[in-house]
């Protein structure tokens, strides 16, 4: 899946921030061109009208004197000084009654009004007046505010993004900081973490659930390594063992009888061996996201009792009895369901005391869930082992007893068909009382789908195979 490229978030920024204040300074200045130009044409309105007042009042004061050459001379000085401004009055017969004309060059701007004025004596008759204003000062002046505009908005942009860069690379200094910390982390210094007391407050989330990543990350690569050298000393044991008795028997001619005992002792090494190695690869399958199985199960308690019937023997070697309590119906694995009860049972049989009762207890924990909980009466486990019962090979004076027969993947085992079931484990110990068991959905969630990564040794029937349950408990 391709995924497009962020890039730097410096420079994103930064061009950010310069585009912003482009944007924020071209506003500024086109709204200053605006209102100048505006000001300007409403100036030469002003002045037209003012001007043309004036040339009425001319003509007015002319109409009396009667005179055409004192009316010509008053207009001659009523435009001294006034070089912007050109006036033409033409009779209605369209002749020239009087034109003052304005020298301008070409391209020039102007502004014109026309208008009539009253008649007089020196002309009888209405005259028609033009009124011409040179605006050629007031374009220039525009055309030099908006150069002048345009540089100070490109000049501001660029001395707010040189800023802003500068600003933005501080800022992202701590980002920097935080790159090299991590940098500097590896397997071997999982225990260090992320200094935050130099971030800002918009970092802090980042760096508490980081470093909370590395204390997970630095657990699981404890367990790993504990994981490596519990497996290898788990099949340490039986294949010395097997190493000693074959090199013994071959070591001088034996009978069929003797060596049929080498044979079926080496047989059961060989078969614990086979159990952890099938254990192993049914704890990386539900790892892998392996779900369970499910079918319609209308009573949890006939699973249970039927678990109970397969212990029967270890149970009365024991001196204990066995109680099913509650019941429960819904979607499950009934082979994982009975290796799971299986192993907790069996697990409550070698640590409960001589003439107590092991119940299992089945009972509804929400609208869609259930949960499977054994209770036996024993010694108490320290509340230190309880959050760790069930990893695997987990090593404690309660967990680790008969470990000649049992290699202490079974809670571990308990833990993974619980996820499978989309529910979780729990275990408490007080005063002598013991209580482990996990929860299930009790149906599928119909957004997951079987990977079908278990095989069907992971699914023993529970007839013929039900030995097979608690081999690894």
């Amino acid at each position: 899946m391709s995924k497009s490229r962020v890039g730097s978030l410096g420079r994103r920024l930064s061009s950010w921030l310069a585009l912003q204040s482009l944007a924020g300074l071209a506003v500024v200045c086109i709204g200053v061109y605006v209102v100048t130009h505006m000001n300007l044409e409403a100036r030469q309105l002003d002045s037209l009208a003012q001007k043309q007042a004036q040339v009425r009042h001319l003509l007015t004061e002319a109409s009396r004197d009667g005179d055409a050459a004192t009316l010509a001379h008053k207009l001659d000085d009523f435009f001294i000084g006034h070089q912007d401004l050109a006036l033409a009055l033409w009779r209605r017969d369209g002749s020239v009654f009087y034109e003052r004309v304005m020298v301008t060059p070409p391209g020039s701007s102007v502004r014109t009004s026309r208008f009539e004025v009253a008649s007089s004596k020196a002309q009888p008759g209405t005259l028609t007046a033009t009124l011409t204003l040179d605006t050629s000062d007031d374009r220039l002046m525009l055309r030099r505010l908006a150069v002048t505009l345009l540089a100070a908005a490109l000049g501001g942009a660029l001395v707010v993004s040189v800023g802003g860069f500068l600003l933005v690379s501080l800022g992202l200094r701590p980002l920097r900081q935080l790159v090299d910390q991590t940098r500097r982390l590896a397997a071997d210094t999982l225990h260090q973490r992320l200094d935050g007391s130099a971030q800002p407050k918009e970092l802090e989330p980042l760096i508490v659930q980081f470093n909370e990543l590395l204390g997970r990350l630095e657990q699981a690569y404890e367990q790993l390594e504990g994981f490596n050298a519990d497996v290898a000393h788990e099949l340490c044991t039986p294949l010395a063992t097997l190493i000693g008795s074959t090199d013994l028997a071959l070591r001088k001619a034996r009978g069929a009888v003797e060596l049929r005992d080498v044979l079926g002792s080496n047989l059961e090494e060989l078969q614990r061996i086979a159990a952890i190695v099938q254990d192993m690869l049914f704890l990386s399958q539900a790892d892998r996201g392996a779900m369970a199985r499910r079918v319609t199960t209308p009573s949890l308690a006939a699973v249970a009792r039927a678990v109970a019937d397969y212990h029967d023997a270890a149970l009365a070697d024991a001196g204990l009895s066995l109680e099913v309590r509650g019941d429960a119906a819904g979607e499950f694995d009934i082979p994982l369901l009975q290796r799971a009860l299986s192993n907790l049972v069996s697990n409550a049989t070698r640590y409960a005391d001589r003439g107590t009762t092991i119940v299992i207890d089945i009972a509804a924990a929400g609208a869609d869930e259930v949960t499977l909980t054994v209770i036996d009466h024993g010694v108490t486990i320290g509340p230190e082992h309880l959050p760790r019962l069930f990893d695997r090979f987990y090593r404690s004076d309660r967990a680790r007893a008969g470990a000649h027969q049992n290699h202490g993947l079974g809670l571990s085992i308990v833990a993974a068909i619980a996820r499978m079931h989309g529910g979780r484990t729990f275990a408490t110990s007080a005063g002598g009382l013991t209580v482990v068991g996990m929860s299930a959905r009790a149906t599928a969630d119909r957004r997951q789908v079987s990977t079908g990564l278990l095989d069907e040794s992971a699914h023993p029937d529970p007839g013929t195979k039900m030995r097979a349950l608690n081999a690894s408990a």
